[in-house]
């Protein structure tokens, strides 16, 4: 396993933002998403930060930062910014709107400027671990960074993941 991965256009956007932050490289699985990174790092779940590239029913893209081990109600996000309706993008739609590829999506450094809502509780956390822009590659920040940095709205529209 990699002791230091590459630099991402997300870990540029944050060293450039003069972010001190930490690495967390782990074994990637296919659609393992935030429960096997959270398992891997032995992270809380609810602590490992998803980033999610949805679109508004005109197609318009946003990122939603959402819990690990939450869900998001689009009926309840759409509703709070102001949409008729979200949806989440093809994995082929999101990669072009975030220049990543799904599963190693950041919110920093994305290909075009997007909104950013993030569900509030995530902001009462010490830390947390989100994407650095690479599958199998998370970085850990204070949550604030993502308003600070990238004008995140919190929003309030987490689900309870379902247990398989």
């Amino acid at each position: 396993m990699a002791k230091h991965v590459s630099l991402t256009p997300a870990t540029r956007f944050l060293k450039d933002s003069k972010v001190v932050f930490s690495e967390h490289p782990y074994a990637y699985l296919e659609h393992g998403g935030a429960l096997h990174s959270a398992s891997e790092l032995g992270w809380d779940p609810y602590a490992v930060v998803k980033t999610l590239i949805m679109q508004d029913q005109d197609a318009k893209p946003l990122v939603v930062l959402m819990h690990g081990n939450r869900k998001v109600s689009t009926k309840n996000l759409a509703r709070q910014i102001g949409a008729k309706s979200v949806e989440p993008c093809a994995p082929e739609v999101a990669n072009r709107h975030s220049g990543y590829l799904v599963g190693g999506t950041s919110p920093f450094g994305t290909r075009r400027a997007m909104p950013v809502y993030i569900e509030s509780t995530i902001l009462t956390l010490p830390k947390i671990l989100i994407n650095g822009g690479q599958r199998g590659y998370l970085v850990g920040i204070d949550p604030l960074l993502c308003v600070t940095l990238l004008g995140a709205r919190a929003v309030q529209c987490a689900l309870a993941e379902a247990l398989s």
